[in-house]
């Protein structure tokens, strides 16, 4: 079993933090790692550790995405103009998944992988099953006609946990909406701090 497949609420332990905030999430009542020695007293982080964490705390946000892929998109984000750390995040937001998961249309960035892989999303018509497909500005992401009354798209569209951010436009009537811009890292909204600048610290060294 891969990193990818454990469990989300394991990572949210290991990390210390209600990485996705949902109300579910048992950091409340056991904020101390998991295993048999997620208990032991923890020392200071040194400065490779923060950075380290703040990694682990981006993939891990993204449904845990793999070191080869993360570090794949850092590399793109150096190649471009502009802040590495911003086009990062906007590299992040681009994907697929992330799009259905800003959408509400799926209720973890997990549930959102697995919604793009069983071939249930258009985009521009076409069907796509590929989560890391990068969505471009003004593309229209779709849920097909027969997968709009799927119990786990209807519940989703329904939560009160999060709304959908500026940068995205959704009808949750017809299952259809568009990507509009590449938000800035202010205009994601994480539920907990996100430090992207750690990460290029981290990749960089």
């Amino acid at each position: 079993m891969t990193k990818r497949l454990e469990s989300k609420y394991k990572i949210n332990r290991r990390l210390g933090v209600n990485l996705w905030g949902r109300a579910k999430s048992p950091i409340g009542k056991r904020a101390y790692g998991p295993g048999q020695h997620g208990q032991r007293r923890k020392q200071k982080p040194t400065d490779f550790g923060i950075q380290l964490m703040a990694k682990q705390k981006l993939k891990g946000y993204y449904g845990n995405i793999g070191e080869k892929q993360f570090r794949k998109y850092y590399e793109e984000a150096v190649r471009r103009k502009g802040d590495t750390s911003e086009t990062l995040i906007e590299l992040l937001e681009r994907r697929l998944d992330t799009v259905i998961y800003r959408m509400k249309l799926a209720v973890t960035p997990f549930a959102a992988r697995q919604f793009v892989n069983h071939g249930h999303i258009t985009v521009n018509g076409k069907r796509l099953n590929i989560p890391s497909y990068i969505v471009k500005d003004n593309d229209q992401i779709e849920v097909k006609e027969k997968s709009k009354q799927l119990t786990a798209v209807l519940d989703a569209t329904q939560s009160g946990e999060r709304d959908v951010p500026e940068y995205i436009e959704i009808d949750h009537r017809a299952m259809r909406g568009r990507f509009l811009r590449a938000p800035k890292l202010s205009d994601v909204p994480y539920p907990v701090q996100m430090e992207p600048n750690l990460v290029v610290e981290f990749y960089s060294r």
